[in-house]
C-alpha cells in the first residue's frame, strides 16, 4: 500500500529541512569571510567572490603574481624593520650625521623607524588576510589600491636599505651581532609561524589534483620547517652560559659625560655621569689658538654652541682657531634644550633647565680636576690642531703640561689613547695606562706597553676578549647604550664599556637573555616537538575532512562520496514541492519562519526553498 500524498510531501519537506540546516551550518561563517574579502579585495558581497574548487588554483596568474610580490615585500620590509630597530644604539650618530649634511636638526632615525613599522604592519595585515582567505578556500583578488601600496612599500624598503648600506654599512655588523641574543627567540617565532601556515598548506595540499604540485608544495614547506628545526645546531651566544661562569658587570664610562641628561662635554654632563654611577669619563680634547686645551668633539663649534649668534661669520671655522677668551663667550647648553637630541628634555625640572641654559665650554684642566675629586678614570681623544696653528707640533707636550702641572689628577687614572709619540709619552710618564684603538696582534701591543684596548662594539668576540685578557690586556667597547648590547658585552667578558645611557645600564642586575645550556635545549626541543605535533594534527584533520570531497578533473566530477554529497537534493524532489498552508502547521512553522530562503548552490545545483 503506497504512501499518501501528504505523507510523501512531509517526507520531502523533511529532507529539505535537513539540507537547509546543513547548508546554514556550512555558511554560518560567511560574515567573517565577507570581512576578509572586503578588506583584501573590496569584495563585500557574496556574489563578488568565489571559492576555489578542489583541484583549482587559488587565484589567477595576475593575482598569483600579486600574492608572490606581497610575500617578497613582507620579508624585505621585515628585514629592514629588524635591521633598523636593532640599530637604535646608533640613532644619535645617524641624526648628527644628517645634521652635518643638511645643516638643521631633525630626528630622522625615529621617523624612519615609525614609517618602516607602519608599512610593515600594513603589509603584514594584507598577508594575514590572504592566508585567512586561503584557509577558507576562497579565491584571491587583491584590490588595485593595495597593489599600489605594496609597490610603494617595496620601493621604500629597497631604497632605504640601499641608502643605509652605502652610508652606514657597519650597521649590518650590528644586525649579525644581534642574532647572538635574539636567535633563540627568533627560532621560536619562526617555528610558530610555520605551525600557523600548516592550516592553509594542508587544505590546498589535499585539494590539489596534480601530484607534481602536491609534492612541490609539501617539499618546500617541509624543507623550510626542517631547516628551522635544525638552525639551533649552528647558533652561538655568549649569553648561554653555565651557572657560576658569568663574570662581573663591565665598568661604565660616560661618553662625553651623560649626554642623555645634560649637554655633552659640559660640567653638568660629567656631574650627572658621576651621580649615575659612572666609574669613568670619556671626552674629546682640542687646543685653542692660545694654547688652552678644552673639550669639544666636533671640528667646528656649530653643533654644540651658539657660535652662529656670537660669531656669525665664523660658524664653519675650526674650533682650534678660536682663542680661549672667545670660547668663554659661547653658551654650550642652550642647544640641548631646543634640539632635544635624545628626547629626554621633558624629564628635566625647572632648576635643571636653568643649569643647562648656563653651561659653558669646559677646559681640560677643569675636567681632570673633577675626575680627580671623585676618583674616576678618564679617557680622551686628542685632536691635532690644523695647519697654521701655534701648537700644531707641540700639542702632545701642551696636553701633558696640563696633566702634570695644572691639574691634580693621578696619572694612573688616565687611559692615554693618542697613538702619536706614544713611546715619548711612555718615557715621560710610565704610570699612564697606555690604551690603543687598534685591533693589533698581541706581540705588537705588548711592545707598546698597551694595557687596554678601546674598540668599537662591532668587535665583540668572547674568544678575542679572552685572548687579550690572558696577557693582562683589558677591553673597552664603545659606544654601547642599548641594554641588549650591554648584556652581550657583559656575557662576552668585556671589562668596560663607553655609554650614553649610564642611568639605564646601571640599573641592570644581570644580562638580558641569559640562560643555561639546559634551559636553551629545553626551549629548543619543546618548541620543535609541540610544533611537530600541531602540524601533524592539522594535516590529519584536513586529510579526514577532505577524504570524501568530490575530486575534480577539469570540469568533470569523478567522486560523489564526499561528506556533503548526502545532502544533495534531486531536481524532481524539489520541483515536487509546492506551497500549501495545510503542510505548515503548529511548531514546524515557528521553527522555520523564513521558508523563502534561497540557499546557495551545492556542487553547482541551486536549491530554492
Amino acid at each position: 500500500m503506497g504512501r499518501s500524498p501528504v505523507s510523501l510531501s512531509r517526507l520531502k519537506l523533511g529532507k529539505l529541512k535537513v539540507v537547509r540546516r546543513q547548508l546554514l551550518q556550512r555558511y554560518e561563517h560567511q560574515p567573517f569571510v565577507s570581512c576578509l574579502a572586503g578588506l583584501y579585495g573590496c569584495q563585500w558581497r557574496r556574489y563578488q567572490r568565489a571559492k576555489a574548487q578542489p583541484g583549482e588554483c587559488c587565484c589567477s596568474r595576475l593575482e598569483c603574481g600579486s600574492f608572490v610580490l606581497l610575500i617578497i615585500t613582507f620579508f624585505l620590509t621585515l628585514i629592514f624593520l629588524y635591521f633598523w630597530s636593532e640599530a637604535q644604539n646608533d640613532y644619535n650618530d645617524f641624526d648628527w650625521f644628517n645634521f652635518g649634511n643638511f645643516g638643521f636638526w631633525f630626528p630622522w632615525s625615529v621617523v624612519l623607524l615609525v614609517v618602516a613599522a607602519a608599512l610593515f604592519t600594513y603589509i603584514a595585515l594584507l598577508l594575514v588576510l590572504a592566508v585567512c582567505l586561503l584557509s577558507e578556500g576562497q579565491r584571491l583578488y587583491l584590490h588595485w589600491s593595495h597593489k599600489i601600496g605594496i609597490l610603494v612599500t617595496l620601493i621604500f624598503s629597497i631604497c632605504a636599505t640601499a641608502m643605509l648600506t652605502d652610508l652606514w654599512s657597519q650597521e649590518w655588523t650590528t644586525l649579525l651581532i644581534s642574532f647572538q641574543v635574539t636567535a633563540p627567540f627568533l627560532h621560536v617565532g619562526g617555528v610558530s609561524l610555520m605551525a600557523l601556515l600548516s592550516w592553509p598548506i594542508a587544505l590546498h595540499f589535499f585539494r590539489m589534483n596534480k601530484r607534481v604540485r602536491q609534492v612541490a608544495l609539501l617539499s618546500l614547506y617541509l624543507a623550510v620547517l626542517f631547516a628551522l628545526y635544525l638552525v639551533p645546531l649552528g647558533m652561538y651566544s655568549p649569553c648561554i652560559k653555565e651557572k657560576g661562569t658569568l663574570g662581573p658587570a663591565p665598568i661604565l664610562i660616560g661618553h662625553r659625560g651623560a649626554p642623555m641628561l645634560a649637554p655633552e662635554n659640559t660640567q653638568l654632563s660629567f656631574e650627572k655621569a658621576i651621580e649615575s654611577g659612572g666609574e669613568g669619563l670619556e671626552t674629546d680634547v682640542t687646543i685653542s689658538y692660545d694654547g688652552v686645551p678644552f673639550l669639544m668633539h666636533d671640528s667646528t663649534l656649530r653643533r654644540t654652541t651658539n657660535v652662529h649668534e656670537v660669531f656669525p661669520n665664523r660658524t664653519d671655522d675650526s674650533a682650534a682657531m678660536f682663542t680661549w677668551a672667545e670660547l668663554e663667550m659661547l653658551n654650550a647648553g642652550s642647544w640641548f634644550l631646543w634640539r632635544d637630541p635624545f628626547g629626554t628634555v621633558s624629564s628635566l625640572d625647572v632648576d635643571e633647565r636653568v643649569q643647562v641654559q648656563n653651561q659653558t665650554v669646559l677646559t681640560l684642566k677643569e675636567f681632570l680636576n673633577l675626575a680627580a675629586q671623585h676618583g674616576n678614570l678618564v679617557i680622551f681623544d686628542l685632536r691635532r690642531p690644523p695647519r697654521g696653528h701655534p701648537y700644531r707640533d707641540s700639542w702632545i707636550t701642551r696636553t701633558l703640561e696640563v696633566l702634570h702641572n695644572e691639574s691634580c689628577i693621578n696619572s694612573s687614572q688616565v687611559l692615554w689613547l693618542p697613538a702619536d709619540q706614544r713611546s715619548v709619552v711612555q718615557e715621560l710618564d710610565p704610570e699612564l695606562q697606555q690604551t690603543s684603538g687598534d685591533h693589533a696582534p698581541i706581540e705588537e701591543l705588548q711592545e707598546e706597553h698597551i694595557v687596554r684596548l678601546n674598540l668599537h662594539y662591532s668587535y665583540i668576540s668572547q674568544e678575542q676578549i679572552r685572548k687579550y685578557a690572558s696577557v693582562n690586556i683589558s677591553t673597552n667597547l664603545y659606544v654601547i647604550s642599548q641594554p641588549w648590547l650591554y648584556s652581550l658585552a657583559w656575557c662576552a667578558g668585556t671589562h668596560s664599556v663607553t655609554t650614553n645611557a649610564l642611568h639605564v645600564l646601571k640599573k641592570l642586575q644581570h644580562p638580558l637573555f641569559l640562560m643555561t645550556p639546559e634551559e636553551y635545549n629545553l626551549m629548543w626541543i619543546l618548541t620543535d616537538i609541540v610544533s611537530a605535533f600541531l602540524i601533524t594534527a592539522v594535516f590529519i584533520f584536513h586529510w579526514w575532512r577532505e577524504r570524501g570531497l568530490p575530486f575534480w578533473s577539469g570540469s568533470r566530477q569523478v567522486n560523489e562520496n564526499g561528506p556533503y554529497s548526502k545532502f544533495r537534493t534531486e531536481s524532481s524532489e524539489v520541483q515536487g514541492i509546492r506551497w500549501n498552508p495545510l503542510f505548515f502547521d503548529g511548531p514546524s512553522l515557528a521553527l522555520d519562519p523564513d521558508l523563502s530562503l534561497h540557499v546557495p548552490p551545492v556542487h553547482g545545483f541551486p536549491v530554492p526553498i
